[in-house]
């Protein structure tokens, strides 16, 4: 698999392939306002009947769910959808661009906008409905559809609840060397975000300082997601397992399976995002499914397939309320797309020397 950055510039040498007049159209029509605005992207997406969307969010739980909502709505629009993790999902996006068959419409899912917008595929859009999200969820290239929180998790046969690290320095403590494990190679989640949360939290100087101390605890390196972490965890290979998405062990715990989240303060938050294709080939039907994913009826469906929604008006399930900070007295430390994407280098870097010396 090529390099992100190689994808990006081999990428950006193909989209001059994007006919002007298709262009100009598009760049209009993403940043229509006032009221004919619906009428016009209707009339266009009846004439397209299609729209295809690429998604992290999981299949069944999500994205079928999220189809059969907006069938509902619009009935003269066709939702396909292809679901994949953030490298995959970008990989193929890029793909499309450089043969000149983009089929793809909407990309949704944590880490994507970056990549893409370097390789210049991208297109500016507003949405109405960005008036409802806190102003660091908007973005003139992306909207977050929701919001993930991480923190490390517990297996709880093996660790009481007066043993659990309490603090950040907590995790210092010699008695957890060789007992820690994370997801060492996910863009979302895992070592690599982590590493980025601490320096931006504690300052360059000290969180090197922290994070040389962390690498003395010698954590298991796993591949795989964040979520294959935390089965392993629940398994009892390890009895701590740290920078997990927060709402998989309580999911998980209601289901009777050993394990608690710990909400560490601050708690880590970044939102996954959805952007708009230059040459997205079904664009009126594109913006009312992005008009869909950001209203409070798509968010519900979010929210239901146990994500966190953008929308704040949107309240979550009582069973998740207690990992989101605003409603448990904890600091909120969120990073933006473009904040991990700068990182990224130097996070990787890190990650090498300290953490996979072996």
């Amino acid at each position: 698999m090529l390099h992100l950055k190689s994808l990006c510039a081999a990428a950006g040498l193909f989209v001059s392939f994007v006919a002007a007049t298709q262009a100009a159209d598009i760049s209009t029509l993403a940043k229509l306002s006032g009221p004919d605005r619906e009428r016009i992207l209707i009339e266009g997406a009846r004439k397209e009947g299609k729209v295809v969307l690429y998604s992290a969010m999981i299949e069944n739980q999500a994205l079928r769910p999220l189809k059969a909502a907006f069938a509902a709505k619009y009935p003269f629009i066709e939702a396909e959808f292809w679901r994949a993790d953030t490298r995959d999902l970008i990989n193929k996006t890029l793909a499309e661009v450089r043969s000149r068959s983009v089929v793809v419409d909407v990309v949704e899912g944590g880490g994507v906008s970056q990549t893409l917008l370097r390789a210049g595929v991208l297109q500016e859009f507003t949405l109405p409905g960005a008036v409802n999200l806190p102003k660091d969820f908007v973005n003139p290239y992306w909207i977050a559809t929701r919001v993930s929180y991480f923190g490390p998790a517990i297996n709880t046969r093996l660790v009481s609840a007066s043993e659990a690290p309490k603090t950040y320095e907590d995790l210092l403590d010699p008695k957890w060397k060789g007992k820690i494990a994370w997801a060492a190679n996910t863009e979302t989640g895992g070592a690599m975000m982590f590493i980025s949360f601490i320096r931006s939290w504690m300052g360059e100087k000290k969180g090197e300082e922290y994070l040389t101390q962390l690498a003395r605890q010698d954590i298991a390196n796993l591949s795989g997601s964040p979520r294959e972490v935390v089965n392993k965890l629940i398994a009892g290979e390890y009895p701590l397992a740290l920078n997990i998405f927060l709402h998989h062990p309580v999911i998980s715990a209601q289901k009777g399976a050993p394990v608690a989240p710990l909400m560490l303060d601050p708690v880590l938050g970044n939102a996954s995002v959805m952007v708009l294709l230059k040459s997205a080939p079904n664009p009126h039907a594109a913006l009312l499914l992005m008009d869909f994913l950001v209203s409070e009826e798509g968010q519900k469906v979010i929210r239901d397939a146990d994500y966190f929604p953008a929308t704040p008006s949107v309240e979550v399930e009582a069973s998740v309320a207690g990992i989101i900070p605003a409603k448990n007295n904890k600091q909120l430390q969120f990073i933006s797309e473009e904040d991990l994407f700068a990182d990224r280098s130097k996070a990787i870097a890190l990650q090498k020397k300290l953490f996979q010396r072996r």
